[in-house]
């Protein structure tokens, strides 16, 4: 399985890891991962118990799972059920009412929200890590060590369906090899995110091998020496043995690669984005749903996003965090638009 221990932690039964690899396999469906929980007393003598429903987003999914595994050791009595839909198919989801909380690998859109408003569903927006989307490519493949923005658009928009399909037709010096593409499919926030950042509008050619689990990106671009893909930072750090990271160059002539400390420190653009969690201010108030927001944002647990390869947010930007959920604070600061080139601190 593409994920390691250190997503699937301890404590999960083992016929649960089973059916988790079994579906990350096969590529199809949706992956749940659902702490056993007891009402008996924590270490601490709490007596906290409920359920809590999050689903949404892949990129979201290993972040959201850490976080419910340790919750859960501290609260048996409280069932956390992680669910993966992709971003477009959990907030289908959230807006039907049939989730707490929802993933997300880009801020909610216009269509969502006005889908949310009408079935009466108001939101927190909580932004919960950063992340770097990471074109990768097979280690077999030794000449795209590099690839500029205008040359992902090039693979990426519309037009190059059935046009673009050998490497030299990305840049003249690559070699006259077949180009295999693999990405997520269009229910996906870092679809969505990638097309917008490169300046295809949202959109792409059709014609490449699709999928919400990035474990199928994975084994799809590792097993094809002239494969490209994308997908967030932590697929990355968790295959690096299987796969090579592109660095790009936004327009610069500087070549980033992707990486912890290039996204923390804002050099690798245009790719870098915030990753959400959307809570139901319906269910906010609920005690077990309110500790497990409270604990998934909390800086002391902070050390599980690196954990699973992705970004911490700095501190002054986890305040802010902090106080729009103790506040309640509904509705999204994106209202319906791009997340690209907006500072957080700055809107929060």
């Amino acid at each position: 399985m593409v994920l390691n221990k250190k997503m699937l932690r301890v404590g999960y039964s083992s016929a649960l890891v089973a059916m988790m690899a079994s579906l990350a396999a096969c590529g199809g469906g949706s992956q749940t991962a659902t702490p056993e929980a007891d009402t008996t007393e924590t270490a601490a003598g709490s007596e906290l118990s409920g359920t809590v429903l999050v689903d949404g987003s892949s990129t979201v999914f290993p972040i959201s799972e850490a976080m419910a595994e340790e919750f859960g050791t501290a609260n048996p009595g409280v069932a956390v059920t992680v669910g993966v839909s992709g971003t477009g198919g959990g907030f289908k989801k959230f807006c039907a009412g049939e989730t707490d909380i929802t993933g997300a690998s880009r801020p909610i859109s216009q269509e969502e929200i006005d889908l949310c408003a009408e079935a009466g569903i108001e939101y927190i927006e909580l932004p919960i890590a950063l992340d770097g989307l990471t074109v990768v490519v097979s280690p077999e493949n030794d000449f795209a060590e590099c690839l500029t923005v205008d040359e992902l658009l090039t693979i990426w928009e519309p037009d190059a369906q059935d046009k673009i399909k050998n490497w030299n037709q990305v840049r003249a010096d690559f070699p006259d090899a077949p180009l295999g593409l693999y990405g997520p499919g269009t229910d996906s926030g870092t679809y969505d995110f990638f097309m917008d950042a490169i300046g295809a509008d949202g959109e792409s050619r059709g014609d490449y091998t699709a999928s919400e689990d990035d474990n199928v990106i994975v084994q799809g671009v590792s097993g094809d020496a002239n494969g490209l893909g994308f997908f967030g930072l932590a697929y990355f750090t968790e295959n690096q043995d299987r796969l090579k990271a592109v660095a790009i160059d936004s327009g610069n002539g500087t070549c980033v690669e992707p990486s912890a400390e290039t996204v923390a420190d804002g050099t690798y653009v245009p790719l870098s984005r915030p990753e959400f969690i959307y809570v139901k201010q319906s269910v906010a108030e609920d005690p077990a749903i309110a500790a497990f927001v409270n604990f998934y944002i909390s800086p002391e647990n902070a050390g599980l996003v690196d954990e699973v390869g992705y970004v911490k947010l700095p501190e002054e930007i986890n305040e802010k965090v902090i106080t729009r959920f103790e506040n309640k604070t509904v509705g999204s600061v994106f209202e319906g638009g791009s997340p690209i080139g907006v500072k957080l601190e700055e809107v929060l």
